[in-house]
Order: structure tokens, then sequence, then C-alpha cells
């Protein structure tokens, strides 16, 4: 049931026909964990806040620096040497005290990964390495968790949504993250945030993407982004949807898996 405030809260939604009370309360019973509270994660959590999702959970542990408030919006000038889940922590609270929040002040790794993950309905990864994303989206495969996935160029960003342990209409299971890019590219050959520099307003476009993207699997409307990598081209302010498939080569549900759990990612 929804609360009085609340009603009032979420008018905007509730009025929408493909959302109306039953999807603003499938958004409270919901729980989303958001992987990072950096430039991706920041406005993603803001934005599924403000929508009235049930649990937020956050996985960062790291500390705010100054060089982070050009485009991680949730974090402040006050904060600057805190961590992370703590200044997010408050924000959310201010924005909307029917949230409940948690904060996981810890580095994702391949131990913890499935009891994380596996405490929420589903994934946004905002993460800024290679090997975290590969392992969360394997993560999300085995604790089967839908996963919506973005990364940030300098001025172009991308965003999908795995849910390869589904089938799709044809009985056929969903592509994976590694049918998309079945290898990280060799260390060196994609500058890092700090050494390429990024635009922080493209940050927030992709964050609040993945807050659309994570409302729309929860209520149900519209076609989601399974099978479909969307790329932004923010010098040319382009929009661009490329359709990927399952690789019967890939060792998640390819047609001979060869991962059965996470001990890939233990070094």
């Amino acid at each position: 049931m929804l609360s009085p405030d609340e009603l009032e809260r979420y008018a905007r939604h509730i009025v929408l026909r493909d959302v109306g009370g039953p999807g603003q309360a499938a958004l409270k019973r919901a729980s989303a964990l958001v992987i990072g509270a950096g430039g991706l994660g920041a406005p993603a959590l803001m934005y599924l806040a403000a929508a009235g999702i049930g649990t937020l959970g956050v996985v960062d542990d790291d500390v705010v620096s100054l060089s982070n408030l050009q485009r991680q919006v949730i974090h402040t000038t006050p904060d600057i040497g805190r961590h992370k889940v703590e200044s997010a922590a408050e924000r959310i609270a201010a924005l909307n005290p029917h949230v409940r929040f948690v904060g996981h002040a810890t580095w994702l790794n391949a131990d913890n990964a499935p009891s994380l993950i596996g405490d929420y309905d589903l994934v946004l990864d905002g993460s800024d390495n290679f090997s975290t994303r590969y392992l969360v989206s394997d993560a999300c495969f085995f604790a089967k968790r839908p996963l919506i996935t973005a990364a940030l160029g300098t001025f172009d960003g991308s965003l999908t949504t795995i849910r390869a342990h589904e089938t799709n209409e044809q009985g056929e299971f969903n592509p994976t993250y590694r049918c998309l890019f079945p290898e990280a590219p060799p260390p060196g050959t994609v500058p890092a945030c700090a050494e390429a520099g990024v635009m922080g307003a493209l940050a927030g476009v992709m964050g609040s993407m993945m807050a659309l993207e994570a409302i729309r699997e929860i209520v149900g409307f519209g076609d989601g982004l399974v099978g479909r990598l969307l790329m932004i081209d923010a010098r040319a302010m382009r929009f661009e949807t490329l359709r990927y498939a399952r690789d019967p080569a890939n060792p998640l549900n390819g047609d001979g898996p060869v991962m059965t759990d996470l001990s890939a990612h233990r070094t």
C-alpha cells in the first residue's frame, strides 16, 4: 500500500497509463543494487530513489575527492574525504525517506559478489574497469539477476540490459555480456578517466538512462534493451542502437558452457 504522502510524491508516475498505482507499488516492492557511486552510479541512485524504489543498495569502497564533483552529483564539496556510501546515504535520505538505503563500503570480488547480488532483484553496473564489469555480469548470470550495464568514454557512452539466465520467445537463451564483448581489451589500450577525461553531463545522461531502464524492467512498460546496445555520440548528439545475439561459443550459456562459477575471477 502507498501512504498518502507517497501518493502525492509519486503522483506524476501514478497518472502515467503505463505505470499507475500497480507500477508504483511494484517499484516500492523492488530492490536494486548499484555498483559504484561515481559518474554513472550517482545519477542512477538519485533517480531510482526519487522514483520510489523500495530498497536501494550501492557497492563502493572509495572516498570522495575534489575531481569527482565534476560529474558525481550525489556528492558535495563538504563530502570530500568521506566514504561515498556515507555521502550517498545522506543525499538519498534527504531526497526520499521512504527508500531503504544500504551502503556496502567494500570492493566487489568473486567471494562477496554472489551474496551481495543475490540479495537484490536487479543490478546496475556503473563500474569504471573491465575486470569488475565481467565479474558483475558473470555473477548476475549465476545469481539469475537482470543486469543493466553502461560504460562511458570521453564523449561517448553505451547501455544495454542483460538477462542471459532467461530465454526469449523462441526458447533460446538471451545473449550474455560476453556475447557482446568476448574479451576485455589488452591492459593499457583504453585510457582511464583520469588520463583521457570525461564529459560530466554525459555521465548524468547515461546514469539517468540506466535508472530509466531499471524502472522499465521493474514496471514492465515498453521495449527494453535486452539484445540491443544503445550507443551515444555526444559530439554529434547521435543515438544509435546495435542488435546483438547469443554467441554459441560463449562460456556461460553457449552450446558447450565451461564456466560454472566465479573461480576464474579469483587471482
